[in-house]
């Protein structure tokens, strides 16, 4: 049943990134500046995608360090902002050389398991344990989300640069969610398990 589901879970994925090039979601290359052929439609849809995942993330784990109960779940945020940080870099230079403009497809919109705007504001009137299990439910919901994209996007896309950042990206994914899902429930039991930093951070590709 478990292989099942990821199966299907994965399929969501793909047919996610499908429709929105089908649909026309993902924005065209300007006239004047053509996108290499190296570039499909699948890989700029995966990057005007993950770029406001990624911010809406950012935007509740900044919230951690003055509402996080748990002081392991505050290293842990750090951490994964960092990771946050670097990848939009990468994302974002991947867009640039894309030759898609950046037209923001995306804004306002609530993709499957996108931290929305409205948990950002229910987090800020919360902490302790309250926001701790807000937070906890929307980033690992965020990360399952995607580690199924970069896995689509590495079967679909088309450039070799967005394929490889997607295989780095889903690699990082699936070590934060184990770090997650290994975070004590309690924060008595916090110090027992404390992430804050641990680990180094995972270097970015080489530029192409």
């Amino acid at each position: 049943m478990q292989l099942r589901r990821n199966v299907l879970t994965r399929r969501t994925a793909a047919a996610l990134l499908l429709g929105l090039t089908v649909a026309g979601c993902a924005s065209q290359p300007a006239a004047d500046r053509p996108a290499p052929a190296a570039f499909n439609a699948t890989d700029t849809a995966w990057i005007q995608l993950m770029i406001p995942m990624d911010e809406r993330a950012s935007l509740l784990i900044d919230l951690t360090p003055t509402r996080a109960g748990r002081p392991a779940l505050a290293g842990w945020a750090e951490e994964a902002g960092r990771r946050l940080k670097n990848e939009l870099v990468d994302l974002r230079e991947l867009l640039e050389a894309s030759g898609v403009p950046d037209s923001r497809p995306h804004e306002g919109h609530n993709m499957p398991d996108m931290v929305t705007l409205d948990t950002v504001r229910r987090a800020k009137t919360v902490t302790g344990e309250s926001f701790d299990r807000l937070f906890t439910e929307s980033l690992r919901a965020h990360l399952v989300q995607v580690r199924m994209l970069c896995a689509s996007e590495r079967t679909s896309g088309s450039a070799q640069r967005a394929k490889d950042l997607a295989t780095v990206i889903e690699r990082s994914v699936a070590q934060q969610i184990t770090r997650l899902d290994a975070l004590p429930m309690t924060a008595a039991g916090a110090g027992h398990h404390r992430l804050g930093g641990s680990g180094p951070v995972p270097r970015r590709p080489a530029r192409i």
